[in-house]
């Protein structure tokens, strides 16, 4: 019979590694935040603070269903086709936001007659994109949490549980940290003619990367 202690440090080793492969591979795990920080004009600390909080709303969600699941005796098939469930309709909202921002965006554009009127119009989105982001992050799902949370659930081991959890959630944060802060420095790098044309199509070209990092999602499983 194996050690439960050598179980239980083989999970954290594969949460580890999941969490980190889960979210590298996962653009709409950062593109959507860069895209909106940048066309918003959001500070740095700002697109932090709303990547990290979108981060636990994605973590915690899986985590609830896992432990209801557990609680409740739902088997673990069940509650991974909830959660491809939930990602499928993650991927179709985040589309859904992106063409529909860019949309409004565009409109909102060629309608503008000065340049006061054109901050009246955007100063709505700035308001709305933050907690659109929420939502869909919300309902996202981290798909390989489930399993990993299910070996020792089974044994009623809460505190390899919650180990799990820590250790799935912390780094899933800690890397959407880092490429959010990679992408939005890296584009700053850019010449100015291009940073020129980013912040004059910057709320249009914002919804297109959305969408297609919704799109990634979906079509790529990715």
């Amino acid at each position: 019979m194996p050690d439960p202690q050598q179980v239980t440090t083989v999970l954290l080793g594969t949460a580890a590694s999941l969490a980190i492969f889960h979210t590298l591979i996962g653009v709409d795990h950062s593109l959507p935040f860069v895209a909106i920080s940048r066309a918003r004009g959001w500070s740095l600390s700002f697109t932090l603070l709303m990547t990290s909080v979108c981060g636990v709303a994605h973590v915690a969600s899986s985590v609830m269903i896992g432990v209801v699941g557990l609680s409740l005796g739902i088997s673990a098939d069940s509650l991974l086709s909830l959660e491809s469930s939930r990602g499928s309709l993650a991927a179709v909202l985040l589309i859904s936001f992106g063409l529909t921002y860019a949309a409004w965006a565009f409109r909102s554009r060629t309608r503008r007659r000065n340049e006061a009127k054109h901050h009246a119009e955007f100063h709505g989105g700035s308001r709305a994109s933050p907690w659109a982001l929420f939502v869909v992050f919300a309902l996202g799902p981290c798909e390989p949490l489930i399993p990993l949370m299910f070996v020792p659930g089974i044994a009623r081991d809460w505190v390899a549980v919650g180990l799990i959890v820590a250790v799935f959630g912390i780094l899933t944060i800690a890397v959407m940290l880092v490429t959010v802060t990679i992408g939005y420095i890296g584009i700053r790098q850019l010449s100015p003619f291009t940073m020129f044309r980013i912040r004059f199509n910057g709320d249009v070209v914002a919804g297109l990367i959305v969408a297609a990092s919704g799109a990634a999602v979906f079509f790529l499983a990715i």
